[in-house]
Parts: structure tokens; C-alpha cells; sequence
């Protein structure tokens, strides 16, 4: 078995202007999504928004600086994440496109093996 992160995209403004009612329905799509996934669902968490975030690079030199925010302008951030353990990256798809972010257009998903060593 292999395990999957599934990133989940969206624009923060969208998210934010959501009524309860719609607010209720997106929850249960995510529940749907855990209750589908059984015991390959590792773990998830919604994030918060991307100018909550705090970024550290490094120079040449090795001199690390810490900004403020993500590391990119976009419209669309990191919004939360699921781990998975699945056979297969058909398997993760499969259970993927149950994720109510692939009912609106400001918002998507993106699938990363997770690398594991040792």
C-alpha cells in the first residue's frame, strides 16, 4: 500500500462569502468522502487561510528569511489536505472525486505520492 496526499485549492474569498446552508452541504461531502475512504483515510484538516501562513526561505549564504504569507501571489491557496493509504493512484482518483471542491470552479484538487524512506 501506498500513501496519497490529496492538496486541496481554493480561493479564499469564495469560501468566505458561503452560506450556512451551502456551508452544511460542502461539510457533508467531506463526511461522504471519510466515510468512503474507511480505513485508508490517514488523516485530513482544514487549513487556514493562506495570509495566515508564514514562509521561510534561504539565501546563497544560508541566511534564512521569514516573510509573511504564502510564497506566491495567486488567487487560489492551500486550503486543507487529506493523507490516504490506497493501492493505487486509480483507487485515491476514485475516492477523489468525491470531494465537493470539484463542484465549484474557483477551487481544485492535486494528488502527490508521499515519499517514504527508511
Amino acid at each position: 500500500m501506498a500513501k496519497y496526499m490529496i492538496l486541496i485549492y481554493g480561493d479564499a474569498e469564495q469560501w468566505e462569502s458561503m452560506t450556512e446552508q451551502q456551508w452544511q452541504a460542502h461539510n457533508s461531502g467531506h463526511a461522504a468522502f471519510v466515510a468512503k475512504a474507511g480505513a485508508r483515510f490517514l488523516d485530513g484538516r482544514q487549513l487556514e487561510n493562506a495570509p495566515t501562513a508564514t514562509s521561510l526561505r534561504a539565501d546563497e549564504a544560508g541566511r534564512i528569511t521569514i516573510t509573511d504569507g504564502p510564497f506566491l501571489e495567486t488567487k487560489e491557496g492551500l486550503g486543507g489536505y487529506y493523507l490516504l493509504e490506497a493501492a493505487d493512484l486509480d483507487e485515491v482518483l476514485e475516492l477523489a472525486r468525491l470531494l465537493p471542491e470539484l463542484n465549484y470552479t474557483h477551487s481544485g484538487l492535486e494528488i502527490r505520492p508521499v515519499v517514504e524512506r527508511g
